[in-house]
């Protein structure tokens, strides 16, 4: 009798040993496959994000006068360029970045960049010809007001002539040059509208409709003149309000872009290509030195 009540009492409590071991199994493994899923999320995001530095050219003479910091010579664009080719950067269009957070394609190792905002004769004339010398693309966004201006008249000072309709059409047929916007009318870096913020005496009905009458008349002039739509706003000088990103997206533009100098995190959400930053690029320094600011 004693040794019978023995073993019926080991055995329950060998039994509720093996339970409890099966439990504590149950329990590690699902913790394991809980923070490996985690750090597998997290290594996924860290592979799918690519660092882009964006550049911001304005006008290109031949010489830049380091005084105005919207200027640089043809020279050193062309520091530039060689720089960007001897260094293992790839140049890409809005339109890649768009591809990549579709899914539809994947970017280079290096992307970067190149974008030259108001649509100056100048760009036209010396950087469109470098850019086909070292194969290197680049973003145009015109006024468009200008461009329909300069395409009345006959006039291509380099100092401050515009691009018109047959220059811009020219560089969108090239394969190397995409068109975007910057809007038709709104460049103006004066009150009572500084860009394309919004003004103190207008409601957002208001501002909403002045904004997309203005950027739907650059979108067509834009698909008339060259066949292709721009799919992204250049902001004049990175300008704008509270509401402007969602009267954009209302619209169909699919990336934004701003004026500050930081280096983009590009991944799979396609939301991270609205409020892009741009480095402007000023004279008077080495590639070397402008590119290591960005570099480190």
């Amino acid at each position: 009798m004693y040794i019978k009540l023995y073993i019926k009492k080991n055995t329950g409590q060998q039994l509720l040993i093996l339970i409890l071991c099966c439990v504590f199994s149950v329990i590690s493994i699902s913790c394991w496959a809980l923070f490996s899923q985690g750090d597998s999320s997290k290594l996924s995001t860290e592979e799918n994000t690519v660092k882009l530095p964006v550049l911001m050219y304005h006008l290109v003479l031949k010489n830049s006068g380091d005084k105005n910091k919207f200027i640089v010579s043809e020279k050193t664009l062309e520091e530039d360029l060689k720089y960007i080719n001897d260094n293992g950067y790839t140049t890409i269009l809005v339109k890649d970045l768009i591809d990549y957070t579709e899914g539809k394609k994947d970017l280079p190792p290096k992307p970067i960049l190149l974008t030259f905002d108001d649509g100056a004769y100048n760009n036209y004339l010396y950087a469109f010809p470098l850019a086909k010398k070292y194969n290197a693309k680049f973003v145009f966004s015109p006024i468009c007001f200008e461009s329909e201006k300069y395409s009345k008249i006959t006039d291509e000072n380099p100092s401050y002539a515009h691009a018109n309709w047959k220059h811009i059409s020219e560089m969108a047929s090239s394969g190397i040059v995409e068109i975007q916007n910057h809007t038709y009318n709104m460049h103006s870096n004066k009150k009572p509208r500084i860009g394309c913020t919004k003004r103190n005496d207008e409601s957002i009905s208001q501002y909403k409709d002045r904004l997309t009458e203005d950027l739907k008349k650059a979108q067509e002039l834009i698909k008339e003149n060259t066949g292709t739509e721009p799919t992204a706003l250049f902001y004049p000088f990175g300008a704008r309000s509270e509401c402007s990103e969602e009267i954009v997206k209302s619209i169909g533009f699919k990336a934004t872009f701003l004026c500050e100098s930081k280096i983009n995190n590009i991944t799979k959400d396609s939301e991270c290509l609205f409020g892009l930053n741009r480095f402007i690029r000023p004279p008077g320094i080495s590639s070397k030195k402008f590119f290591s600011s960005f570099e480190k």
